[in-house]
């Protein structure tokens, strides 16, 4: 070989092993890369997502989840599914949940166990207080007179009689249709129910428990096959392991997205949003292994790229991450919007320990402070803004589609998946009714009891774990970036 050739051949290998770097480096950012930018239906950049959270909410919406009000939540989790025979419970023990002890309930949380209490007295301006609320004004008065009585004398004003007042009746009236309205966006557990028990979040966390196989998949196929407002013609491709049909690699499912109004793509982008926030959750705290009966938990780097890895998933990976982040855009809208409902000294986050609601309370209280300060919130104005008569109908379907997804979730196997399934649609379904009873919330008054807004322990407790698995799915998605990096 001539040394011309020579000098071409070695110009050559070092030119491939220069584009062989450029190759090597370019990968550990493909999942930062194809998750960048503007969302969607909305002007808010994802770095700036990432930035807010990092350093200003997840840190302090951690701390809230390990409150006492925030960490126990009342289910019913032997509710049977509504929708077709059950499969059978899991029998994984990772899938069971552990009860809390009625000892380990705080006493204040305990004394609540029904989600509003008629207060029925000559005050005929208690008649119309919510549990949150009367506790407040129960608790204060305990404490003026040295006698915590653990909110005994709620549960003791449950007790309807026949001395009501021609105002607390009207006030009942108004309460009950108000219960019965068309606000609420999921199906919620009845708290009274023998079956419904408290469970503490902190040791029930959720994680990959091998629940999986035609059970799960039955049931996010019927939420998106049977709720996402479209045709069974549409190819939906649910996950990297969904068998194709034909040459369609799931593009006309989004070229007939796009031509949608922005509510129905706003509907399938929470749910997407919420099974991607999951699969986060379980990738990030898997089973590792298990030797002498102790079981390791931690990232699992294998499993996070068969769900989200560009290649891997034929790009329906980062579409799922974005829908994360739109999510988590419409969370955060519903928490500054609801401030000024907690900002009242009528409110209480009562347990029975003061020093511990008042920390709590001022908890929340900044970090509502620090969602009403993000610069690029999503404008839930735009949704439903058409002619009334359409707008009030479009609403409608929405609601009774989101409704019949919360109550999907009573067709999980897996205890411990349905827990976190019921806790986190409850939390989003929350959110939307937040979101949708802004006038209400603006007219609530600061010193006597809401009328047109109201809120359950139950939804307050779903609605702010539900964030915060959001920004925790966004933070362990950081750590994944890492990850990816290192093991390159």
């Amino acid at each position: 070989m001539s040394p011309g050739v020579r000098r071409a051949g070695a110009g050559q290998g070092a030119a491939t092993a220069v584009q062989l770097l450029i190759t090597l480096s370019f990968l550990p950012s493909v999942v930062e890369a194809q998750v960048t930018g503007v969302l969607d239906d909305c002007l808010c950049d994802i770095d700036s997502i990432d930035n807010f959270n990092t350093f200003k909410i997840f840190p302090k919406i951690k701390k809230l989840q390990e409150r006492d009000y925030f960490r126990y939540y009342k289910v019913n989790l032997k509710r049977p599914c509504p929708f077709w025979a059950e499969d059978g419970h899991c029998s994984i023990k990772d899938c069971h949940v552990e009860p809390c002890p009625e000892s380990k309930i705080p006493v204040g949380i305990k004394a609540g166990n029904s989600n509003k209490v008629f207060a029925i007295t000559n005050n005929d301006a208690l008649a119309s207080l919510s549990f949150v609320e009367l506790c407040t004004y129960y608790s204060k008065v305990a404490n003026n007179t040295k006698e915590l009585e653990d909110c005994e004398q709620a549960s003791k004003l449950g007790a309807i009689n026949s001395t009501l007042s021609n105002q607390s009746k009207e006030a009942f009236i108004d309460w009950a249709r108000y219960d019965d309205s068309q606000d609420h966006f999921c199906e919620l557990d009845d708290e009274r129910s023998p079956a419904a028990q408290y469970v503490d979040l902190l040791l029930n966390p959720e994680r990959y428990t091998g629940y999986k196989g035609s059970s799960a998949w039955r049931v996010w196929n019927s939420i998106y096959e049977e709720n996402c407002f479209k045709p069974r013609s549409v190819y939906r491709p649910l996950n990297p392991l969904a068998p194709s049909r034909g040459e369609d690699d799931g593009e006309s499912f989004y070229t007939w997205l796009e031509g949608l109004c922005l509510e129905k793509r706003v509907f399938y982008k929470l749910i997407s949003g919420l099974h991607a926030s999951i699969n986060l959750h379980l990738c990030a705290n898997y089973l590792l292994e298990e030797t002498w009966g102790k079981p390791s938990w931690g990232p699992n780097i294998k499993e996070f790229k068969r769900r989200f890895d560009p290649v891997e998933t034929k790009g329906e990976g980062p579409r799922r991450l974005k829908n994360l982040y739109f999510l988590y855009l419409i969370e955060l809208r519903a928490l500054s919007k609801v401030a000024p409902y907690f900002e009242r000294s009528i409110v209480d986050l009562y347990t029975g320990n003061v020093q511990e609601d008042a920390d709590t309370k001022t908890l929340l209280l900044n970090i509502f402070q620090d969602t009403k300060s993000f610069p690029m919130h999503f404008d839930e104005k735009s949704m439903f803004a058409g002619d009334k008569k359409g707008a009030k109908s479009l609403k409608e379907e929405f609601r009774l589609h989101f409704k019949n997804i919360s109550r999907i979730m009573d067709c999980v196997g897996c205890d411990k998946c349905r827990l976190w399934g019921k806790l986190q649609t409850q939390g989003l379904g929350t959110a939307l009714k937040i979101l949708f009873s802004e006038k209400e919330i603006q007219k609530l008054p600061e010193n006597s009891p809401s009328k047109g807004f109201q809120l359950t322990r139950q939804e307050i407790v779903a609605l702010l774990n539900a964030f915060g698995r959001l920004s925790t799915s966004i933070r362990e998605l950081q750590n994944f970036k890492v990850l990816l990096q290192h093991s390159r």
